[in-house]
Formats: C-alpha cells, sequence, structure tokens
C-alpha cells in the first residue's frame, strides 16, 4: 500500500516578488531548496497564510543567497509582495518505509533566511 506523505515544507517564506510575465512557477532560493531537498520542476503546492489561497505549481531554481521567493505567471495573482506562504512537496511511500521516514521542515525568518531544520512533524 501507498501513502501520500508530507516531503518537504518550507514554512512562512516571504513573497520576494510576483512576476505576472513569466511563463508559470515559484522561484526559490537554491539555498532554500537544498534545505528542503527539493527537486527543479517538482510540484509543489503553496499556502498563501495572508489571504487563504492555496495553489499548485514547480519549483524553478533561484540564485544561491538571494533569499528569493517569487510567483510568476498565473500563480503572481494569488499573492502580493510581502505575503507569508508556506511550500509544501509530497512523495508517495510504502508502508515499509513509513516507519524511517522524516520529512524536511524549513523554518524562515522575513528575510528567508533559513532559522531551523526539523525532520518530525
Amino acid at each position: 500500500m501507498m501513502f501520500e506523505m508530507l516531503y518537504s515544507k518550507i514554512h512562512r517564506a516571504t513573497v520576494t516578488d510576483a512576476n505576472l510575465n513569466y511563463t508559470g512557477s515559484i522561484t526559490i532560493d537554491k539555498n532554500l531548496i537544498d534545505a528542503a531537498g527539493l527537486k527543479i520542476g517538482q510540484k509543489v503546492d503553496i499556502v498563501n497564510i495572508n489571504n487563504g489561497e492555496r495553489i499548485s505549481t514547480y519549483v524553478i531554481e533561484g540564485k544561491s543567497g538571494s533569499n528569493i521567493v517569487c510567483l510568476n505567471g498565473a500563480a503572481a495573482r494569488k499573492a502580493q509582495v510581502g505575503d507569508k506562504i508556506i511550500i509544501i512537496a509530497y512523495v508517495m511511500i510504502d508502508e515499509k518505509e513509513l516507519q524511517n521516514f522524516k520529512p524536511n521542515i524549513i523554518l524562515v525568518d522575513e528575510k528567508n533566511s533559513i532559522i531551523k531544520k526539523e525532520e518530525h512533524l
């Protein structure tokens, strides 16, 4: 049996830009991508804490150290610069893997710098 589980979460990231004219996706600082264990092109859900919007898109790599979190294309309509969001990725895991699986949870400050990395719910 397979279960869809939380794989990774970047909690309370601050939107630094919203680019309506880009083709789509969310651009995330490479340091955050690496810390969260995300992959380029991976599907993620974006939950906007400020307005309650929830959308799905995919990850694009931003410059390391830039602290960028930019919603692109149609997703740019779902957030404003300064909004707090949660970036969530899921994974399919079989029952055997569940026993030892721990998601990556990245907590960031208002500038999208990593405060803490947790490996549990």
